[in-house]
């Protein structure tokens, strides 16, 4: 068995005292039957060790978000419409490195539960090199056509398209930092080390609320830049947590490290292994940022008001997102690693923990923004009429938390199996499909205007939910060989 390195915060007690299995019974895992020496305790401490950094690091990532949101918010409603339309064109340049990192995932976390840490840092290496090259490409292509994709997504009035041009021109700027530090702490998280990525990310988004503060409204001396403010304050946090990440995986004395002297000359079985995953991962994405984009578009028709309300629940229902993600990452790591060992038991043994934790959290969250989401929005903006509008759509934000905790983390699960052409199939029926042709019948027909959008919203999220439920309860996802 692999020795356990402490000082590399990525050792899991269950799986770490059961040994390479074979021909597990398929009866014995849907009876939840654990191995001998193994405690329901240890499973859930293995969870929350892998968790609780992630959902530290990813909702203190979205509060740095918020506050910068509500940071801007004071400049207008128009800052918030401008800040608004630069996530999606912002997230569909990015798709190809969010799927190469996916396969990056699934494949280190495999090696880590077979014991071969070579072949995992191999991946780490030709991870870094695609994405690197993947990520340059996109960041010149975003800035030269900034002002075209503003357009694209809805902008009419004149300050709102200089305004989100100049803040994704910016982004453009420090896009392949944002990548390569996406792609360190994916295979990080593959390996069951999420602490690290939660330390660089934390410190990052720190100096980005700083230097929000200095550069928004131009305190103690510094230029007030505005949005401009805002994207530049973003950057030099994300060039901060790259330089962080690669120092740490520089140091010898980690399961993963990146040694300059091991090349980074293309190995083709290699990154046939990570395109095996992530190609169906970014078809997924793809299909994801489509259906998105019609949304936003057709809800960027109601106004800048209704707009504005909009980028704010989404922010708010980001939050949201963390919990789901945070409790994802446990799955796709301890999935891949128990399918490494040849346990799909000690899989779906931690998958139908990792699902009890989430659901609790997420009814917390739920609650909460039902019966406090006017209050919420009214800190990023105080107009009565963003207010009100706000708070009644905060109660669909509540209503979708279960929906969404669940299907995060059952697709994180399928995604540490490799199995990610399943889930790219249900992302196109529900979110290219269901969700923007809906909202546009809603909105158009029924005169429904912002709740008819989120109407469809909290129907794309139950059914891909349950679909994806059905998946993974098929079991299809136990036999899939990627290595």
């Amino acid at each position: 068995m692999e020795p356990i390195n402490k000082k590399s915060n990525h050792y899991n007690l269950a799986l770490d005292l059961v040994e390479d299995g074979k021909d597990i019974e398929v009866e014995n895992i849907k009876k939840g039957q654990l191995p001998p020496n193994v405690t329901s305790k240890m499973l859930y401490k293995d969870i929350v060790s892998l968790a609780w950094p992630s959902v530290v690091e990813l909702t203190l990532t979205q509060l740095a978000s918020m506050v910068d949101l509500m940071m801007v918010g004071g400049l207008g409603a128009w800052a918030l419409t401008s800040v608004g339309l630069t996530v999606q064109p912002k997230f569909l340049l990015m798709i190809v490195f969010i799927a190469m990192n996916v396969g990056a995932t699934a494949m280190v976390a495999r090696y880590r539960g077979a014991g071969k840490p070579d072949k995992a840092n191999l991946i780490l290496r030709q991870a870094l090199m695609f994405n690197l090259i993947i990520s340059v490409t996109a960041s010149i292509l975003g800035y030269i056509y900034s002002e075209k994709l503003i357009l694209f997504m809805g902008a009419t009035e004149a300050d709102v398209l200089a305004g989100g041009t100049i803040y994704l021109k910016i982004q453009m700027i420090g896009f392949p930092f944002l990548a390569l530090t996406s792609t360190i702490t994916a295979t990080l998280r593959g390996v069951g080390n999420s602490r690290t990525a939660m330390i660089y990310n934390l410190t990052a988004n720190l100096i980005n609320v700083v230097f929000n503060y200095l550069f928004i409204e131009g305190n103690f001396g510094f230029p007030r830049m505005e949005v401009a403010g805002a994207s530049l304050a973003t950057v030099i946090g994300q060039m901060v947590a790259f330089v962080f990440a690669l120092i740490y995986i520089m140091k010898g004395d980690q399961y993963l490290h990146l040694r300059l002297k091991d090349g980074f000359k293309p190995d083709v079985t290699s990154l046939k292994q990570i395109m095996k995953i992530g190609a169906p991962s970014m078809v997924e994405q793809l299909l994801m940022r489509a259906g998105v984009i019609i949304y936003v578009k057709t809800i960027a028709g109601l106004g800048t008001i209704a707009y504005a309300v909009h980028q704010v629940c989404m922010n708010i229902q980001a939050l949201s997102f963390m919990n789901g993600q945070g409790f994802a990452v446990s799955a796709t790591s301890l999935t891949g690693q128990s399918l490494g060992k040849n346990r799909p038991d000690m899989a779906h043994a931690y998958n139908h923990r990792t699902r009890r934790l989430g659901m609790s959290v997420s009814i917390i969250l739920g609650l909460i923004f039902i019966f406090g989401g006017g209050k919420i929005v009214s800190l990023y903006n105080d107009d009565p009429a963003i207010v009100t509008q706000g708070a009644r759509i905060m109660l669909f934000v509540g209503f979708t938390q279960p929906l969404q905790s669940s299907q995060f983390i059952l697709a994180g699960a399928l995604r540490g199996a490799g199995d990610t052409r399943a889930t790219a199939i249900i992302t196109f029926v529900t979110v290219l499909l269901v969700r923007p042709f809906l909202a546009i019948y809603l909105i158009n027909y029924w005169n429904m205007g912002l709740e008819g959008a989120w109407v469809a919203f909290i129907i794309d999220q139950a059914l891909r939910s349950l679909l994806v439920l059905l998946r993974y309860n098929s079991g299809k996802w136990r036999d899939i060989k990627i290595t």
